[in-house]
């Protein structure tokens, strides 16, 4: 392999450290800092999403450099782990990497549920409509569930009908826990729009919940073997993480720098400003433009990573361009505030 492969490696691994002393960090920052007698069911729910995200890389983590040094080793030293004329396994690494590259996802979203969950608690009156421990069960029950669903990423590799049976029951299981936080966002921004007026709370509350759930949806699709195999590698299998993940944290993310006090200070438009419900209401539309045309039947099924397609795609493919392009242009709002124009991004 050339030096850069080697070089992306060693990247691999340091970044890996690094997430998992962050995460001590918070860790103890959480534990040691807390009040006496403070539990992960009265906490603010954005520090248990926090605690759940470094047990998962306490969990997980260490495969990474793992299944790295064993690449490492097969290429440079000889060694046979992945080579299958010596009894070693092709599979293995796909295994190890996404044993700890599904988990990952969660890590990755578990902090946007957290900032979520204080956002739509306080647009909602101060607090939950079933409570906070519903939120922490739940999201515990994600964790501990994804941490047991990596094989449904490589259904197409010749797993066999009871494996691909259980992991997909364990996928389809996932829904129950995120149903009842969908539902208790749902009550919670119902309940509150009947007592308070409309804010730009609800719009963003309200239009993160709509993407998760639309992404969420998806992925049910998705964890049925059969279904998966067909959709393996296209479109439909990118709209589905780009919902979930990719946006959907960076939007749980801006929400939560939207939402906080120091907005004025970093440049960004107030939370209640017409500046800001308009920016963060642009990039959504921009954002279901872009990957709504993916889930249509006829063009879900359309590869990806592939330079060219049929001509009935066009429109479809120029709708997605146009959406991604009016997602780009809302990130450069410029507004009036403060006595001057700024642009906020």
């Amino acid at each position: 392999m050339p030096v850069q492969v080697y070089t992306t490696i060693g990247a691999l691994v340091y970044n890996g450290t690094s997430s998992l002393g962050g995460s001590l960090n918070y860790y103890c920052t959480i534990g040691g800092l807390r009040v006496p007698g403070l539990g992960l069911g009265v906490q603010y729910l954005f520090p248990v999403s926090v605690t759940l995200v470094f047990l998962l890389l306490l969990g997980v983590l260490p495969v990474l450099p793992g299944t790295l040094g064993a690449l490492v080793s097969d290429t440079c030293y000889n060694t046979v782990y992945m080579d299958p004329s010596f009894g070693g396994d092709p599979v293995l690494y796909q295994h190890f990497f996404w044993y700890f590259g599904h988990p990952e996802v969660y890590i990755l979203i578990l902090p946007g549920f957290g900032v979520l969950n204080q956002v739509v608690g306080c647009t909602g009156g101060g607090v939950l409509v079933y409570g906070d421990q519903s939120m922490v069960l739940a999201m515990s029950c994600i964790s501990v569930l994804g941490s047991l669903v990596w094989g449904h990423h490589i259904y197409t590799t010749g797993l066999e009908a009871d494996t691909r049976s259980y992991y997909t029951g364990v996928t389809v299981m996932i829904s129950l826990p995120t149903g009842t936080k969908l539902t208790n966002w749902v009550y919670t921004l119902v309940g509150g729009l009947v007592r308070v007026s409309l804010s730009s709370g609800y719009l963003y509350s309200g239009m993160v919940v709509g993407m998760f759930t639309l992404g969420g949806t998806t992925g049910i699709v998705l964890g049925n073997a059969a279904v998966d195999v067909s959709l393996h590698d296209t479109y439909y299998v990118v709209s589905h993480f780009h919902f979930i993940l990719s946006l959907g944290t960076l939007v749980s993310v801006l929400v939560g720098v939207l939402y906080s006090q120091e907005v004025v200070v970093l440049g960004f438009p107030p939370y209640s400003s017409p500046v800001s419900v308009y920016h963060y209401t642009g990039i959504y539309l921009g954002v279901v433009v872009t990957f709504l045309p993916l889930h249509l039947l006829g063009y879900n099924p359309q590869p990806r990573r592939v330079y060219s397609f049929p001509d009935t795609y066009n429109p479809w493919s120029t709708l997605s361009s146009l959406g991604s392009v009016l997602t780009v242009l809302c990130l450069l709002v410029v507004g009036y505030h403060g006595g001057g124009y700024y642009i906020y991004t």
